[in-house]
């Protein structure tokens, strides 16, 4: 049962690994299944490292999966955003761990192509150096270095700045919350940005806003006219953390409806990330351990 333990304890960083390229929970649990058949069939005592030989099935896998899923999503009705993981609250003591799983940075790794968003995640996020990724991609390391340099160029031309979940950032949510449910635009229009954007994902099965909505005003009234019409007496709201970010879950009769992350920074919100589409919430309750894998000089 080797194989079975060392695939269980590098887990949490495979599956990171496999989100991060892929932004789907379920694609990337799709990659983890076809993984291990791989793995189990290897003798692991011919594998001297077996967190070094995982993570390269694992980046392979995941970039023949994301070839496939990109022609999807590009016929996907409305916005696409990434399916939202519920994450632990410790997962904002990793500075870079809580920003690579936000949904800004993940949007923006959607607009890098297969390779580019492996080289950036393995690279940037877990340490991985140049030749380990080479030899996980099946390119030379000066090709590697030539994409890693495009692919933070590209990174950092789009990034967001990243506050992750924390106590203040929960006031601010719990006044949006209550100004939504009581109609109290002026407070509302207080806690948004002016510049403030608001992305909805519906997925074509769902009601839900078909582009981004930008600037305060109109996201105000948006938030408001969404609120009079889905918040009822049945409707309960929790708080909770998911992807690293701030968010608000509404339920009704027990059943999750949507799903709301917010983007905050300086005590205003940025950012607001609506997810409705029922194929993305059907295991929105299962708390996902995430993990960068601590990477050490000399450790594979």
């Amino acid at each position: 049962m080797a194989e079975v333990d060392a695939f269980t304890e590098h887990r949490p960083l495979l599956f990171t690994i496999a989100y991060e390229m892929l932004g789907s929970a379920a694609d990337a649990e799709d990659v983890l299944q076809e993984s291990y058949l791989r793995w189990s069939a290897v003798d692991p005592a011919a594998v001297d490292h077996p967190r070094a030989y995982l993570v390269r099935v694992v980046t392979r896998q995941a970039l023949n999966h994301l070839r496939t899923v990109r022609a999807r999503r590009e016929e996907y009705v409305g916005s696409w955003l990434p399916e939202p993981i519920r994450t632990a609250p410790g997962v904002s003591e990793d500075a870079i761990l809580a920003e690579s799983v936000s949904m800004a940075m993940m949007l923006v790794l959607e607009t890098l192509n297969p390779a580019e968003r492996a080289v950036f995640v393995l690279h940037d996020v877990f340490g991985y150096t140049h030749g380990e990724i080479a030899a996980s991609i099946g390119k030379t390391e000066v090709t590697v270095r030539q994409i890693a340099h495009r692919a933070r160029r590209h990174v950092h031309a789009r990034r967001r700045r990243f506050e992750p979940d924390s106590g203040a950032a929960r006031e601010v949510v719990q006044r949006f919350l209550l100004a939504a449910a009581t109609g109290e635009v002026q407070m509302l229009m207080d806690l948004l940005a002016p510049d403030v954007v608001q992305v909805s994902d519906g997925g074509g099965k769902a009601t839900a806003a078909r582009h981004p909505i930008t600037g305060s005003a109109d996201v105000a009234r948006y938030v408001l006219g969404v609120a009079r019409t889905s918040l009822t007496p049945a409707t309960r709201l929790e708080h909770a953390t998911y992807n690293g970010m701030p968010a608000a879950r509404s339920l009704t009769d027990g059943e999750l409806d949507w799903l709301l992350a917010f983007e905050i920074h300086d005590g205003r919100i940025t950012a607001l990330y609506v997810m409705r589409n029922p194929d993305k919430l059907h295991d929105a309750d299962a708390v996902r351990p995430l993990d960068r894998g601590e990477r050490r000089p000399g450790k594979p």
